[in-house]
């Protein structure tokens, strides 16, 4: 196979790293607009398999060009790029999948089904940890647990050394980070999609020790298509992101005080937008490296039973992957090497829900060294 990543930041490092190590795979191309990125991460990998490659996702019929000899694509960029690359894949006839992380943006991806389906090729949003690996599992859960009335997905990537005040590190971008704090969150209410506020809901959560007493609160994008697909069929559904107690009190007044706002405001003459000055003070100020941890639960409840979901994957001092890159990266790699096999044949573009193969999807994450725990409960 030969994969195009599309984006060389941490996430692509992850989904790279994967790939160089499947035998399925014989070439993959990192694409960056910055060359020294992409080529710093092909210096990193040390294999001959891959091929850096300067371009601008901007640029559609250079994109376009490039994908067309690949058999499949992985987008590591923000996802506000991930409508034209869908535009670009179908127009190459390449499978394509992203990591996603908003629920707009997917609906406009979805919207191009027919002219994917037409062009032969298969379109995945959503493709990393959560969005992503969460979706699969419900998926896997609402199989083997029937009549299903309440879905409860918590997730959440944190340092294993704390610093206060937000005792957070940047495990992924800060952008991503306040988007999920910022916009509206969608889940399932009564069978019916609804949208509530972010940094709300505050919840105790439990982890075996070390970690002990947790957090969860509602942030955006982590269920993804799911409140559609279960709709009728599922009453409660929602996503809350795990933290350290005592984060979301810390945080939320930066929301309500407009800190996290993207509309500019004069300061001493000067236009200034919050949101960007926050990002470079939190850029400034919370640790992006060092030994993290990444925790999920899914629970499912339906016939007097609960079937709960568990994972806690760790730091790999040996690689210097990070859990979030671990767990986010080598998802949405098997994915796309799924779509470039032919694994997945269905054609258009597919919830991932729908899509993947729950139970080959968790063999191949476990050969990784990434096990989820499958526990019931009456």
């Amino acid at each position: 196979m030969r994969i195009a990543v599309l984006g060389a930041g941490k996430m692509g490092q992850g989904a790279g790293f994967d790939l160089v190590r499947s035998p399925q795979v014989e070439e993959v191309l990192l694409v960056d607009r910055e060359r020294g990125r992409a080529r710093g991460l092909a210096d990193w990998l040390k294999s001959p398999k891959v091929k850096p490659v300067l371009a601008d996702v901007q640029s559609s019929a250079g994109m376009v060009e490039l994908l067309q000899g690949c058999d499949a694509a992985l987008s590591c960029l923000p996802y506000r790029f991930n409508l034209t690359v869908a535009k670009c894949a179908i127009q190459a006839r390449t499978n394509l999948c992203d990591l996603g992380g908003n629920i707009d943006v997917v609906k406009d991806e979805l919207a191009l089904t027919a002219e994917a389906k037409k062009a032969g090729v298969t379109i995945i949003p959503d493709c990393g940890l959560a969005p992503g690996m969460v979706s699969i599992l419900v998926a896997l859960g609402m199989k083997r647990l029937s009549d299903v009335s309440e879905v409860h997905i918590r997730v959440g990537g944190l340092p294993q050394n704390p610093r206060p005040p937000l005792n957070y590190m940047l495990s992924f971008s800060v952008s991503g980070l306040i988007n999920e704090y910022t916009e509206p969150c969608l889940l399932l209410r009564d069978g019916k999609p609804a949208q509530i506020p972010p940094l709300t809901e505050v919840e105790e959560i439990d982890f075996p020790p070390p970690w002990g007493r947790l957090e969860a609160f509602q942030t955006s994008g982590g269920t993804s298509t799911l409140p559609f697909t279960y709709q009728g069929r599922v009453r409660e559904l929602d996503y809350k992101t795990i933290r350290y107690p005592g984060h979301c009190q810390a945080i939320k007044p930066l929301l309500d005080l407009g800190l996290m706002g993207s509309e500019p405001v004069l300061v001493n003459g000067q236009e200034v937008i919050p949101r960007k000055l926050l990002e470079t003070l939190l850029l400034s100020y919370l640790p992006t490296t060092g030994p993290d941890v990444v925790l999920l639960r899914v629970s499912l409840q339906g016939e007097g039973k609960k079937l709960t979901y568990e994972m806690v994957d760790l730091y790999d001092p040996q690689t210097g992957l990070s859990a979030m890159m671990r767990t986010t990266a080598f998802s949405a790699s098997i994915v796309v090497q799924m779509l470039g096999s032919g694994r997945i044949s269905q054609k258009g573009v597919l919830p991932q829900e729908l899509s993947i193969p729950p139970e080959d999807f968790f063999q191949e994450l476990e050969k990784r060294g990434i096990g989820v725990e499958e526990r019931w409960d009456s």
